[in-house]
């Protein structure tokens, strides 16, 4: 089959060939860059925090009438009440480990700062997250620690939060350590936090993401530094470790133990209020709600633009085969089968459809580059494109097919027919 017909053909249709190019150009265009948006936050929804994540909550409440001060009375005081809500939550049925704390990840609790290897470094070496928590604090979260050693009772200390002084020792992030010391020796090297305080690396744990998912520390997502402190304040965070399938039901003990321990609290019984109980399962799905709604917003935004431009190229080729009926009872009468009207009809969407990814690809492209510039997005990689210029030839042929084979069906006798 030559093209000199199809082409012809083309050139008497130029508006409708137009128009459907165009559609399959900006729907190439958006839907290459949405599917790239929606994979973007599909990989970081499931980035691994490196918790053990299962049988895990925290309880986050606050003190009532309990002192303020920083003076070291109130800060007494304040621990001591910190310590008797530990040992009552390690007296629960079915509890592993508890730990106090003063964030996780993905809570936008944030404490962090920079990481430097010289004392008054003008500019830091690299930035952390600071997590402060007692000797229990590793078992509880499921930290693996891959080198050192990891807290013990005796190098806890407690401290008002207002209070910057910083412990002598801390252990760190794989990624920390090979961000201060890329040849694998910051084992008992000392770095300075926040420039003039100094600690000596004494464990490191292969992973802990930030406590922060907003865009300020995506550029040391994993960088973090666990300090041996119970901080003590107006309010108090624990983490608790429960047996396999007891979570659920230490949840609900934990929250009457406490105000049977001490009643002058405030803990939420809503799940969705930072300030209450909730599982680690809970905490991820609130701090990656956005992202997945953006991601089914983009899925259905593509399934539409798809759907749109398959109904348009439906719409057109069943339009055409209608003009061309008797053109195409002669073309039967003349000899041609039903395979080569049906590849005609193909070939000439095949020719719109490539002129359309085209175009598709320069438009691509060129959003692409507009949300690298206005959104901090990442270049689009090659494969996106290669794959959403497949999808939508494959499109306009799955599309083209039903009014093609309809057309493929006009008996000669058509041929015969006055107009």
């Amino acid at each position: 089959m030559t093209l000199h017909p199809i082409l012809v053909a083309l050139r008497r249709h130029k508006a409708g060939v137009v128009l459907i190019a165009l559609q399959i150009a900006l729907t190439l265009a958006i839907v290459c860059n949405a599917v790239f948006i929606i994979g973007q936050r599909v990989e970081r929804i499931g980035r691994p925090t490196g918790l053990h994540e299962k049988d895990l909550f925290m309880v986050e409440q606050t003190w009532v009438g309990a002192p303020s001060g920083d003076d070291p009375a109130s800060i007494e005081k304040l621990d001591a009440l910190q310590r008797a809500d530990l040992a009552t939550l390690r007296r629960l049925p079915g509890v592993v480990s508890v730990a106090a704390a003063n964030t996780l990840p993905l809570t936008n609790n944030s404490w962090g700062g920079g990481v430097s290897l010289k004392p008054n470094q003008q500019n830091a070496t690299t930035r952390s997250v600071f997590y402060f928590g007692d000797e229990q604090l590793l078992p509880t979260l499921g930290l693996k620690l891959i080198a050192g050693r990891a807290f013990n009772a005796g190098d806890i200390v407690h401290q008002g939060f207002r209070d910057t002084r910083t412990p002598p020792i801390v252990i760190v992030s794989k990624p920390l350590a090979d961000s201060l010391f890329p040849h694998g020796d910051a084992l008992g090297k000392t770095v300075y936090f926040d420039g003039s305080r100094a600690t000596t690396i004494i464990g490191i744990v292969a992973r802990l993401q930030s406590s922060s998912t907003s865009s300020w520390s995506s550029g040391f997502d994993y960088n973090s530094a666990i300090e041996p402190v119970r901080l003590d304040a107006y309010f108090s965070r624990y983490v608790v470790r429960t047996r396999p399938g007891r979570e659920q039901a230490v949840m609900a003990a934990a929250r009457d133990a406490l105000y049977a321990a001490n009643p002058m609290r405030v803990i939420s019984d809503d799940p969705g209020d930072d300030n209450g109980i909730r599982s680690f399962a809970q905490i991820r799905d609130q701090a990656y709600r956005a992202d997945k709604g953006m991601a089914i917003l983009m899925g259905v935004i593509c399934l539409i633009l798809l759907g749109v431009t398959a109904a348009g190229i439906v719409g057109l080729t069943s339009f055409w085969v209608g003009q061309r009926h008797r053109q195409i009872g002669v073309r039967r009468a003349l000899g041609a089968r039903k395979i080569d009207i049906l590849h005609y009809f193909q070939i000439e969407n095949g020719l719109i459809a490539g002129a359309g990814v085209l175009l598709g690809v320069l438009l691509a492209l060129g959003l692409n580059q507009w949300l690298m510039s206005h959104y901090e997005m990442t270049r689009m990689p090659l494969p996106y494109l290669l794959t959403g210029v497949l999808a939508m030839l494959a499109l306009g042929q799955a599309a083209v097919f039903v009014p093609a084979r309809r057309a493929s069906n006009v008996p000669p006798v058509v041929a015969t027919r006055s107009v």
